[in-house]
């Protein structure tokens, strides 16, 4: 579509027609303006999967790895797959705009969403970003590089001012967003902090780099609430204010129009930028040039042309059933027996084989792992993420999923007729029960699995009522004149003694058991952040003494008072033994059986969205189960189940250590593959894991400095004298590597790229895949630069015995710095050493080239 036809359809708009574009519809919809054939644009959260435009759990989603999992594989052609995979998703449910992808850094492995984040790595985070734009857009959807820019904590992350030198930020924290834009992302969301003294939403950074030096020709989004002013905002690069109706904009936008203090013309380019983003997704009446892809809003009518990928999941009518063992986070888990028309054969397939793809093994003595299934009796599968793994971080890029294999599952299923599998979770993570589920509750009024959720007036007369399938509502029915929102069940307790009951939520909150009333009690909210307002509530507990299969009926019940949130819960929980009966049981079984596979990791209360962790530590005893278990048997495997790094300090006495990640509904069976080697652990560290982080995530009088500047994650480990756990970059298969020759040009041009040509040959006795890494380094410098750096990677495939040459492009920007005095990129000639190998610390091969002198412009 052309600037002149943009033009066009803005002159046919007055000021208060155009300035309300500006402000969404609702939470997940901008407005339409039928007079030139404008329709609504509908957005949704991403990247675990694509929610669509509210909290129901009746409306399951395709669950996929973390984008810690995505950058764990190195591959970015698989990564684009599963964007196309997450454009059908999108088209299935009528979005337009996918808010992703996540593309801050891991600064410091305290973040607590670092889960959504790809990497430390500015050229990893940037390449796979924008594989999975690449991805999602050939669907003719919009992608999301979020969250622009130096969102990369969580603690005050709505207030606090980030203080970066202009050096860092281009090489580091913006990097990644540039090769988003060169992808040709539709869309960007400023973050809620500041920069340097600015909040987002009215930062210089919008205007340029962004729009200006990149040619970003797509539409800046606010995160949700981040735009809080009105003239500054406007006059900056922001483009639209969401969520809406409400927000700064509307009618005192319209004012500052009209005395000067916003231009119009600034006005006109925001709505020109949202008319082309319609075209491009199909809510634009109008031609679209050939080549660019678009579908209607209506999930019924949609034309996109996908990936095959996409396309493959959008035709696919095999369903399975749902896994008995769901193992998404309580909060989020599915429903047993529900399974959504999109959960498909080739779609779990391929969120199979990416589990796969983005397990790490960390260590494999012996070598323990792969383990032949024709030589086991009897498997021992352990530890509190066994059987209720998390699949997913917690916070806004929550999905359901219609299905989900716990590893406890996904091994029994490969065992089933081989070897007895036995299970103890070992220890106890959760200090709150979990939400009502159709596993342990019924609605009183149908007797259905699940719970009776019912809004009423000020009288306490019904006005709405609903069955749902889990005692979380994040987002009842919006009902005119309903004053509260209660929850009802029969809870049939499978055994007796004292249970655990709990009820969350914002304002006065009521729960009652058998009409005898628990909790009352009114909870002023003291936080401002959208993730913790409607997410996730503060719980108030009870205990209740129940017999064995006798019913008892549960109510909640939270006035909706203004400002309260949408969240509403309802839990319960059953009586539990005592941690040491527990550990005990555990370690007999792992005596008895001749292979232990303990999986451990984190909860929601210490990785999610909206707070920043403490400590690296796992949760609870669980350091203190994986000993005893590897003590009592020869043969464990311990797998982690977290986001992001936790510390291992028993790492030297397991055999074999695995990272799985939030590896999606997939896990139990990709797992097993893993194990017993149907697949090989394709995964690479795409953080440093350690044992403690260099720098903080908090604050001081609302500020944050990275004083750090370029030294993070691998590069600040690489500056000290003790070595991390575990270097960027390292992942062990099921052969060996060796390295045996690189070739590098002699010469290297400022203003193009290198390629480095490196020889290895596979000496296992499988074949195998390996991620080739090259790094750059510079000892002899005017400039002050890291030790080394990642500057490419290429993936190598060979079988046992086999040699093969892989190239790995250098991209010219790996050899540039940037200079705030020139405010440009420049080159520093000399001779520059490439190194290649299997991590930022494992580097064999090494070649000099030598950069010419760059022509000054």
């Amino acid at each position: 579509m052309s600037i002149e036809e943009l033009d066009r359809l803005v002159e046919k708009l007055d000021l208060e027609q155009k300035v309300r574009l500006l402000t969404g519809a609702s939470v997940w919809r901008t407005r339409a303006e039928p007079a030139i054939g404008l329709r609504a644009v509908v957005v949704s959260d991403g990247p675990a999967g694509v929610r669509g435009e509210g909290w129901d759990e009746r409306s399951t989603s395709l669950t996929l790895p973390s984008a810690t999992a995505l950058a764990a594989t190195w591959d970015d052609d698989l990564v684009e797959g599963l964007g196309g995979l997450l454009a059908a998703e999108a088209r299935r449910k009528g979005v337009h705009v996918l808010l992703a992808p996540t593309l801050n850094l891991h600064r410091s492995p305290l973040g607590g969403r670092h889960f959504e984040c790809y990497s430390e790595d500015p050229l990893l985070t940037g390449r796979i970003g924008a594989a999975c734009v690449r991805g999602v857009q050939a669907g003719g959807v919009a992608a999301t590089a979020k969250h622009y820019v130096a969102n990369d904590s969580e603690t005050e992350r709505l207030t606090l001012d980030a203080r970066v030198d202009e050096r860092t930020l281009r090489e580091l924290y913006l990097a990644p967003f540039e090769a988003a834009v060169e992808a040709g992302v539709w869309v960007v969301m400023s973050a809620y902090n500041g920069v340097n003294g600015t909040t987002m939403s009215e930062n210089p950074l919008l205007a340029d780099p962004l729009k200006a030096e990149w040619g970003f020709d797509g539409v800046v989004v606010s995160d949700w609430g981040g735009v809080r002013s009105t003239a500054p905002a406007a006059r900056a690069a922001q483009d639209l204010a969401m969520p809406g109706p409400r927000s700064p904009w509307g009618e005192a936008l319209v004012a500052a129009v009209r005395t000067g203090e916003v231009p119009e013309a600034a006005i006109d380019d925001k709505v020109r930028r949202l008319l082309l983003l319609a075209a491009r997704v199909g809510a634009l009446d109008l031609r679209i040039p050939p080549g660019v892809p678009a579908f209607s809003a209506e999930p019924a009518t949609a034309t996109a042309t996908a990936t095959a990928t996409a396309t493959a999941t959008a035709t696919a009518t095999d369903e399975p059933a749902s896994s008995p063992g769901l193992t998404a986070p309580p909060d989020l888990a599915a429903p047993p027996g529900l399974a959504g028309r999109e959960d498909r054969g080739p779609a779990r397939a391929l969120l199979r084989r990416a589990v796969a793809a983005s397990t790490v093994l960390l260590r494999n003595e012996g070598p323990l792992l792969p383990v032949e299934p024709a030589r086991l009796r009897r498997v021992a599968v352990l530890g509190p993420n066994a059987a209720t793994a998390r699949i997913q971080g917690g916070g806004s890029a929550g999905v359901y999923p219609a299905s989900a294999v716990s590893p406890l599952d996904g091994i029994r299923e490969a065992l089933s007729g081989i070897a007895e599998v036995v299970h103890s979770p070992g220890v106890h993570l959760a200090d709150r029960p979990a939400p009502l589920h159709t596993g342990n509750a019924r609605n009183p009024r149908t007797g259905e699995p699940g719970v009776l959720v019912r809004l009423l007036d000020a009288s306490g007369a019904e006005l709405h009522a609903e069955h749902r399938l889990t005692g979380r509502i994040l987002e009842p029915a919006r009902i005119d004149g309903a004053a509260a929102v209660e929850i009802r069940a029969l809870l049939t307790p499978d055994a007796g003694g004292p249970w655990d009951l709990a009820v969350a939520g914002w304002g006065r909150v009521v729960l009652e058991a058998d009409g005898r009333v628990l909790v009352d009690e009114e909870v002023e909210r003291d936080t401002d952040d959208p993730a913790t307002v409607h997410l996730s509530p503060p719980y108030r507990h009870a205990r209740l003494t129940t017999a064995a299969g006798r019913d008892v009926e549960l109510v909640s019940r939270r006035r909706l008072d203004p400002g309260s949130g949408t969240a509403s819960v309802l839990a319960a929980g059953p009586p539990r033994g005592g941690d040491e009966a527990e550990l005990a049981a555990a370690v007999g079984l792992a005596r008895s059986c001749d292979l232990a596979v303990v999986v451990v990791g984190t909860t929601e209360e210490v990785e999610s969205e909206g707070f920043d962790r403490e400590s690296l530590d796992l949760p609870g005893r669980q350091d203190e189960l994986v000993r005893a278990v590897a003590g009592a048997c020869p043969a464990t495997v311990v797998v982690v189940n977290s986001g992001g790094p936790v510390a291992l300090p028993w790492r030297e006495e397991a055999p074999a250590v695995l990272l799985s990640w939030f590896p999606g509904q997939e896990y139990g069976h990709g797992l097993a593959d893993v194990l017993f080697g149907r697949a090989e652990p394709g995964g690479r560290l795409p953080t440093t894991w350690a044992d403690r982080a260099l720098v903080s995530t908090v604050p001081e009088a609302g500020t944050l400095a990275y004083a750090e500047g370029l030294e993070i994650g691998h590069r600040a480990w690489l500056r000290r004298s003790e070595s991390p756990a575990y270097w960027f970059g390292h992942g062990l298969g099921y052969t060996s590597w060796s390295y045996e020759g690189i070739a590098v040009p002699g010469e290297a041009a400022p203003g193009g790229p290198l390629r480095v040509r490196v020889r290895l040959r596979n000496t296992g006795g499988r074949a195998g895949r390996e991620t080739v890494q090259v790094y750059l380094s510079r000892p002899e410098t005017g400039v002050t630069r890291p030790v080394r750096w990642l500057a490419g990677y290429a993936p190598a495939e060979a079988g046992p015995g086999e040699a093969v040459e892989v190239a790995v492009d250098v991209p010219a920007r790996a050899f540039l710095h940037w200079s705030a005095g020139d405010r440009a990129w420049r080159a520093e000639a000399g001779a520059f050493t490439v190194l290649a190998g299997r991590s930022a610390a494992d580097l064999p091969l090494s070649a000099v080239t030598v950069l010419s002198a760059e022509p000054r412009r």
